[in-house]
């Protein structure tokens, strides 16, 4: 058991694993964020723009629901297509943030790829061997 745990810990502490879930705990709050930019700062006003109408509200009533004077006995079936709408924009802005983020990445790292090393030094026989054609040129 005391094996199986040490593995467990040395797969948990590698670099890539803690890294990833980093990642995912930002992506989540990132997810967040974006879902309230839609919903609180882009849906307004382009439901004012086509009549006041609030996105979340829009869907197509298959069945009304059934009430029995206060209480609903059936639910209503609903296709709520606004809802779906307000989800497709969440999910196209954040696809073309991480876009841009990650065409950010490869231009620095494509960067740093296109830096040439500095030639290496030519070899002794060679240094000595362009001195003295130098110091000929000098003389002659």
């Amino acid at each position: 058991m005391g094996n199986i745990l040490q593995e467990f810990k040395q797969f948990a502490m590698r670099g890539n694993v803690v890294d990833m879930a980093v990642g995912i705990i930002i992506g989540g709050a990132f997810g967040k964020i974006v879902s309230s930019v839609v919903a609180d700062l882009i849906m307004p006003p382009i439901g004012l723009l086509i009549g006041g109408v609030n996105f979340t509200d829009l869907k197509i009533t298959l069945k009304h629901a059934v009430m029995e004077g206060d209480k609903i006995i059936t639910p209503a079936v609903s296709i709520n297509y606004g809802n779906f709408i307000q989800v497709t924009l969440d999910f196209i802005i954040i696809a073309f943030a991480i876009f841009l983020l990650i065409k950010g990445m490869n231009s620095l790292s494509k960067k740093k790829e296109e830096t040439p090393p500095a030639p290496p030094a030519p070899p002794a026989d060679i240094q000595l061997l362009t001195e003295i054609r130098d110091l000929l040129k000098k003389q002659g």
